[in-house]
């Protein structure tokens, strides 16, 4: 079976350019996100390398005046080009706040799609370039706050309903490329912020950051809204040009339009997210359309029975599956590797440039993305669960062994591992190789099969408020993961915080064994069925 990546490849007919076109200009807001998620990185290195600065311009003031006055403060911010300094604390805020912002702004993302994908895409453009530009002129670590908050609610918003409308415009023959065309805009936009922290100091870098929302702004500005959309709010005739314009001039449009207007007669709230939640194979579409469908169909049709959640057992069920991946998904140490990535490269290697190996681990990251898509539907989801968990243990595991073997020669506080270094440079491949195994197994298991799991394990009449449910659980485990980090490693070393996730990921896989079925090959009707029986875990083999 070939890949949804290949398909699009070879989608070279005039009727696929414009949605490909389309896709490509939508994709920009990704890439946004995907440089914003990449900016802590290399913004608490700098901020750190600051600090740094500080401390030894400090005691060289002391040592030069007698012990310091209140004069020596001056010179030291002088010389720091007006910056300030962050402790350990401070930088897991700024790191985390992004996915708490994120966490308020997905849901109200899907109540902003009412007005259409394109205008919400528009009118969040401006405010996400603008708390990127704050940043670039923050002058206080409360100021930081705000901006990291502002940044993930509207990259939340942009992540949301960009993967919408590209759901929403495509074609069901390419539907799953265009949507991991998305995806991979994320990454290549995590490994373009990595790469540009190795040059440029934190202020420059949310310079960089502030440009990448007005692009979205001016591509958007060029591309029709959905016609589904469009046609749900009455606009026929500008739903048919948007039609029309999407599948090319020559292409017959009228067996489509058809199917369209009929779906929209059925629907009473914004377009059918449930079927574009269900016909996508990218996890990240399938993500946005879960939390939009809060507005749908699935939230009224749960106020209307007046169970109480425990005891409806067709949503409880999935809710618990999915939710239980997504705990181990997101407190596996992945998520905090990425906000943390050159800070814990510093802390690790002896002679390795950080800045470097965090763009190697970024590079990976986007090919293995690219991988999963093929390896999802040919290998199946439980063995990919199975081997990514078992894989993440064993590399966590060891990356926390080589940290604490190396103990008597590495300094391992974040806070001070700019200051030092290690003459046996030699052993620096080690915990790359380690990270790198990590990552590889993260990004073609847990990672994606985690949200695609959401679209295939509730049943249709809840897939909408359940998908909901279980993102809003996930960004709240993405907040915590980031958060405690420093809190773990001040308490137990990097190589305790490390042995952490590692037992982390061990559940997890105890987790996927015990409860979690294989869906490759089956119907949404017979998972629908499976969920609802009170055998939850199958595992017979699809045919």
């Amino acid at each position: 079976m070939p890949s949804s990546t290949l398909q699009l490849i070879q989608a070279s007919e005039p009727k696929y350019m414009g949605q490909i076109l389309a896709t490509l200009a939508v994709s920009l807001g990704p890439f946004a996100a995907g440089l914003g998620k990449g900016y802590s990185s290399p913004a608490l290195a700098s901020l750190q390398s600051l600090n740094a600065v500080h401390q030894h311009h400090h005691q060289h003031q002391r040592g030069h005046w007698g012990g310091g006055g209140g004069n020596s403060s001056a010179p030291i911010r002088a010389m720091a080009g007006g910056g300030f300094s962050v402790s350990n604390q401070e930088g897991s805020w700024i790191a985390s706040l992004s996915l708490l912002g994120a966490l308020f702004g997905g849901p109200l993302g899907g109540v902003a799609m009412r007005y259409g994908r394109k205008r919400t895409l528009l009118a969040v453009a401006i405010p996400f370039s603008f708390f990127w530009l704050l940043t670039v002129f923050a002058n206080s670590v409360a100021m930081m706050y705000v901006t990291a908050f502002g940044c993930g609610f509207c990259s939340a918003i942009v992540l949301l309903v960009s993967h919408v409308y590209i759901s929403e415009i495509a074609s069901p023959e390419i539907r799953g490329g265009l949507c991991a065309l998305a995806k991979m805009a994320s990454h290549v936009g995590l490994l373009v912020s990595f790469s540009l922290g190795a040059y440029l100091d934190w202020r420059r870098l949310a310079m960089v950051v502030t440009a990448a929302p007005l692009t979205l702004l001016i591509a958007a500005f060029y591309v029709p809204e959905t016609p589904s959309c469009l046609s749900l709010r009455g606009r026929e005739d500008e739903a048919a040009e948007s039609l029309q314009w999407l599948r090319g001039e020559e292409t017959d449009v009228r067996q489509e339009w058809n199917t369209i207007q009929a779906n929209v007669r059925k629907q009473k709230a914004p377009c059918s997210l449930s079927s574009a939640l269900s016909s996508t194979s990218s996890g990240a579409a399938a993500a946005a359309a879960a939390v939009a469908a809060v507005t749908s169909d699935g939230l009224p049709s749960l106020i209307k029975t007046g169970t109480p959640l425990w005891k409806q057992k067709r949503l409880l069920r999935p809710v618990l599956t999915t939710c239980g991946v997504m705990l181990f998904h997101r407190m596996s140490g992945a998520h905090a590797f990425n906000f943390y990535a050159v800070p814990i490269f510093r802390a690790s290697f002896a002679g390795m440039d950080p800045h470097g190996a965090a763009v190697i681990v970024a590079f990976v990251q986007l090919l293995a993305s690219i991988t999963s898509g093929l390896l999802v539907d040919t290998i199946g989801r439980l063995p990919l669960l199975i081997a990514s968990n078992l894989f993440m243990t064993l590399a966590l595991a060891a990356f926390g062994t080589f940290i604490y073997m190396e103990g008597g020669s590495l300094v391992h506080s974040i806070a001070s591992a700019g200051l030092q270094s290690n003459a046996n440079s030699q052993l620096d491949w080690i915990p790359l190789v380690c990270v790198l195994i990590f990552t590889v197994a993260f990004s073609i298991g847990v990672g994606p099969i985690a949200w695609l799991l959401i679209s295939e394990l509730y049943p249709l009449e809840y897939r909408g408020v359940g998908g909901a449910i279980t993102s809003c659980f996930s960004y709240a485990c993405a907040f915590v993961s980031v958060k405690t980090f420093v809190d773990l490693e001040s308490a137990f070393g990097l190589h305790g915080a490390f042995w952490i996730y590692a037992i982390v990921s061990l559940l997890g896989l105890a987790f996927v064994l015990v409860f979690v079925p294989e869906t490759r090959g089956r119907g949404l009707d017979e998972m629908t069925d499976s969920t609802a029986d009170a055998n939850l875990v199958i595992r017979k083999n699809p045919t």
